[in-house]
């Protein structure tokens, strides 16, 4: 046929057909699949249509309502909505129910802020009304919050979340407040812990961040006057080496450690320079730990001449030996509290890892200083106030006096500070010098430091027997309190916990031990954060939150009455929090108690105690039927082995014992793409509101189901980019399949005995993935989930079967059982992929879904079901195996020919393979078709040859094959599908 007389035989080619557009336009698309969601009542449905079905019940951690979600909550949120979507797909009745934390000191904090700005104090203003400003703020964040993780596809019950600060949840937390309470433990301790001068309040451990300062570092002389053990000693001098000058003033006592070796050197020194006016005295004799004399002598060296300074000789002591020994306070002469003299006691927690292996010890700021001197009879004395200044009537820095500042004042602490010139002056201060470089903690919320500081305070033993009830006066309630509607409901273990771990850290201990940990890592650390950690702290100083509903005797003592206690949750659970009032104190204690005996606490509870008991009002409450207790998984990041994972476990281990849930994921933390900590003050932080509005949630999505969340990972515009490009590809695999699958009908279908190998290989290949997948969903490993989906779809997909079958597809008769059946596998793996990638891509699914069938359900009513065993296959899947390796090395040798235009694609290839690598069962034909070359021959040696073939090309659909007479003509197959 000559040129100008060929046929165009594109019309009788079956090209895929497909209105799914190539560009997503995912930023104005997204909006109008949500809508259409909230319209149909989503959740709802899903509900109801899987009532009866096997629960699976993750319960959210509550975000704090205070700004706009940033990456972290996007993060976690998608993570938790991947869980509940892929429990879902299993077929299982997962609801998710979204929740707020509202109490607490950052709300408080930001309110506080805004009367400030008006210069208004706080104090001033009536606690009611301020409440009322707090729980308004936080309404305001919470449904911006909600608007804003609605809008990253997080399927849930956005229109009936939970809320710490709702009325019933507010009087949940007293009513598990008062099952402490009436079991006998709670009590009022004074011991120091953490505390923010500047938010005049108590610290939880996960409300402290740790940040690097430099600090004064000083040596201290406290002169010995008695030591019946080493009568020599008197005369000598104790140093102590501290970075917190301030707490000199309250030092009570010295710690030495009963197995340390010291020494007692004789100093001489020709120095005395009153402009620098260090205190070495010539012929001085100074104790210190052996083992840290030469760091101590390096110190007190650095101010003068290291040639004239010299130890003349030097006794070893050992520490057992100091057992009675008492030194003086510097500041002596001002008599009073720095009369009396300090003894040294052993103390098991001092080493000579630094400083001079003698301790200074005060009481009132520090836990090993509190405990120490508590055992030998010495109390605290509580010299600093709120703001952490020194009580006016202190006879050292106290007053009216002009040094008088807050203890953690840099200028106060410095060496020409108050505290380091009245400690030279009084010829005590060995050196002293501000460059010492240490982690120090400080307030989350104001980025202050922090104290420690002893007062007043509530707190859960940790090392009690919870069955053991506190003695109760006739006719106090019964000491456990009365169930709520919840409990009845509800039922759980009883507070009898006495058996395998009575005390509340054992029981937790083993619960530890119990609950499954994702990744396992996650067990260690919040068992030694348990194992370790002092009683809990449940007070703060503060207005706005739940208040510890205590009625105080004048001993101390609290009223254990279950009767006055429901008084009180009534009356919390009908007005809130604002109902705990003085003027209502007689009616809560009813006509048993008079109320001048009693002492209402108005100490709020720790936020962590507030969210702690979330698992009550939410999972056993009437308010959310589809949802149970306990659950089965809580996922948060990993900073929450101290917050929310903890404080869930002790409160429901002390009232139900046992945790409040039988798995635990954690994630790590978004860096930015340089792997730095995200920081406002850097400028490198990712707003995932702006990444919705330029890419789309589904981009955002990807990524976060991408990573390694399990470990700090990293965002960014160049990952970003790439993660779109991932979904483009993804997109892709879906519009093909759609325009391949164009006027399918199930009357189409050929039943898997019929099908070609290829077509069989395939569907094991699914196989192998649903089975791989189940597994990820099972081990909440979703970036290996996100891997196999995508690899699946450009690998054994779009570079292999797609490519290969284009040719049946765009050239087989339609009633051709091959093209049919290479269609039913279509239909198979459409059905199957937009199900898997539906938790991943919530919205593209959706409208992949609609576009093929606009009058189905919702993509996310569907579920994964087993897939046929007969479709795995391993002895074909290890020939396709081989043929795939042969088929790689054919491509790449095909590849030198293209560059240099020899052929212009692999149909007009001539292609000899060695015999021996050809795997069983395959023809030559099917080589050439799978390969898609012109032809396939075998040879007896070894490598691939690759020429170009010398037959004509099938004018419709290109290959070059022996039955075409000319360039343009059909071959024999195109010849009888279009005749």
């Amino acid at each position: 046929m000559s040129d100008d007389t060929k046929k165009d035989w594109r019309d009788t080619v079956f090209l895929p057909k497909t209105d799914f557009p190539m560009k997503a336009g995912l930023p104005q698309k997204e909006p109008g699949i949500l809508a259409g969601w909230q319209q149909d009542d989503l959740h709802g449905t899903l509900r109801a249509e899987r009532a009866g079905a096997e629960k699976f019940i993750l319960h959210d951690g509550p975000p704090y309502a205070n700004g706009d979600i940033h990456v972290g909550h996007a993060l976690n949120h998608i993570l938790k909505d991947m869980v509940v979507r892929t429990q879902t797909l299993l077929g299982k009745d997962a609801p998710y129910v979204p929740g707020w934390d509202c109490h607490g000191l950052p709300i408080e904090w930001k309110v506080e802020e805004q009367y400030r700005k008006k210069k208004l104090n706080k104090d001033e203003v009536p606690r009611a009304e301020f409440r009322a400003e707090c729980r308004a703020y936080a309404q305001k964040w919470v449904d911006t919050q909600r608007q804003q993780l609605k809008r990253l596809g997080i399927l849930g019950d956005w229109d009936n979340p939970y809320l710490t600060m709702d009325y019933d949840s507010e009087a949940t937390i007293v009513a598990e407040l008062m099952k402490f309470a009436e079991a006998g433990n709670l009590y009022r301790g004074s011991k120091p812990v953490m505390w923010s001068p500047v938010e005049k309040t108590a610290l939880a451990e996960a409300e402290v961040e740790y940040e690097d300062i430099t600090s004064t570092q000083i040596d201290v002389a406290f002169e010995i006057v008695e030591s019946p053990n080493v009568p020599e000693l008197e005369g000598a001098y104790a140093v102590i080496w501290t970075t917190t000058p301030w707490t000199i003033p309250v030092n009570q006592a010295l710690a030495y450690g009963p197995e340390v070796e010291y020494v007692l050197f004789d100093c001489l020194v020709n120095y005395n320079d009153d402009e620098i006016g260090m205190n070495l005295r010539e012929g001085g004799r100074y104790l210190v730990a052996a083992g840290l004399l030469e760091s101590v002598t390096t110190r007190l060296r650095r101010d003068c001449d290291p040639q004239e300074f010299v130890i003349s000789s030097r006794r070893t002591i050992k520490g057992s030996d100091l057992a009675g020994t008492k030194v003086r306070h510097p500041m002596h002469t001002l008599g009073g509290f720095y009369e009396t003299l300090r003894p040294m006691l052993p103390g098991d927690f001092v080493t000579t890892d630094s400083g001079t292996g003698l301790v200074h010890m005060s009481p009132d700021h520090g836990e090993d200083d509190f405990y120490l001197c508590r055992e030998n009879g010495i109390d605290p004395v509580f010299a600093v106030d709120d703001g952490g200044v020194y009580r006016d009537d202190w006879p050292w820095l106290g007053g009216n006096d002009e040094r008088r500042r807050a203890v953690i004042n840099a200028n106060f602490n410095a060496p020409d500070g108050p505290i380091c010139t009245d400690l030279r002056e009084a010829g005590a201060l060995l050196s002293a010098s501000a460059d010492y470089k240490h982690s120090y903690p400080h307030s989350w919320r104001s980025k202050a430091k922090i104290i420690y500081r002893c007062t007043p305070q509530w707190f859960v033993p940790m090392d009690k027997d919870l069955g053991a009830e506190s003695p109760l006066p006739d006719g106090e309630g019964s000491g456990v309190g009365s169930p709520t509607p919840a409990d009845a409901e509800h039922p759980h273990p009883t507070l009898s916990l006495k058996g395998e771990g009575s005390t509340l850290r054992e029981r937790a201990m083993s619960e530890i031990e119990r609950v499954r940990f994702v990744p396992e890592r996650g067990r260690n650390r919040i068992r030694a954060m348990v194992e370790g950690r002092p009683d809990w702290v449940l007070s703060r100083q503060r207005a706005w939150g739940v208040p510890i509903t205590l009625f105080v005797r004048r001993d101390g003592t609290y009223l254990q009455d279950a009767a006055a206690n429901q008084r009180v949750v009534d009356a919390i659970r009908e007005g809130g929090v604002d109902a705990w009032d003085e003027a209502r104190k007689a009616e809560f204690l009813g006509s048993d108690h008079n109320p001048d005996d009693f002492e209402m606490v108005h100490d709020i509870l720790d936020v962590w105690f507030d969210s702690g008991c979330t698992h009550v009002f939410v999972l056993e409450s009437d308010r959310w039927p589809a949802l149970t207790w306990p659950a089965n998984l809580y996922l948060e990041g990993s900073d929450q082995h101290r917050g929310w994972f903890q404080s869930s476990l002790l409160e429901s281990c002390a009232t139900r014992g046992r945790a409040p849930y039988d798995q635990v994921l954690t994630h790590g933390f978004t860096m930015d793409q340089n792997g730095r900590k995200m920081s406002k003050s850097l400028g490198n932080t990712v707003d995932p509101l702006k990444i919705v509005d330029q890419y789309g949630a589904d981009i955002l999505r990807l990524w976060a189901l991408s990573v390694d969340s399990t470990m700090d990972h990293r965002i960014g515009d160049e990952i970003l980019k790439g993660v779109a490009d991932q979904y483009r590809k993804l997109r892709n695999t879906f519009r093909y399949l759609l325009g391949a699958l164009e006027g399918y009908e199930a009357d189409e279908a050929v039943d898997y005995a019929e099908m070609p190998e290829l077509e069989r290989y395939t569907l094991h290949k699914l196989a192998e993935l649903d089975g791989k997948l189940r597994q990820a969903i099972a081990d909440y490993d979703f970036n290996e989930y996100t891997r196999l989906l995508t690899e699946f779809a450009n690998e054994d997909l779009s570079a292999f079967l797609f490519d290969i079958r284009k040719d049946r597809l765009y050239c087989d008769d339609p009633a051709w059982v091959e093209r049919r059946a290479y269609r039913t596998v279509l239909d198979t793996l459409f059905h199957a992929l937009v199900r898997y990638a539906a938790p991943v891509l919530v919205f593209t699914a959706e409208e992949v879904w609609t576009t093929r069938f606009p009058e189905a359900k919702s993509i996310h009513l569907q579920q994964i079901d087993p897939l046929p065993d007969n479709w795995t296959d391993e002895a074909l899947a290890t020939r396709f195996a081989a043929l795939r390796e042969l088929r790689e090395d054919v491509t790449e040798a095909i590849e030198p020919l293209r560059r240099e235009k020899t052929i212009r694609s692999s149909n007009e290839a001539a292609v000899s393979v060695p015999a021996q690598a050809v795997p069983e069962g395959f023809t030559r034909d099917d080589l050439a078709e799978l390969f898609i070359a012109a032809s396939v021959a075998t040879h007896d040696g070894e490598g691939v040859t690759v020429t170009r073939s010398s037959c004509n090309k099938c004018g419709r659909c290109w290959r070059l094959l022996p039955s075409v007479a000319e360039d343009g003509d059909l071959c024999s197959r195109c010849e009888e599908v279009v005749n």
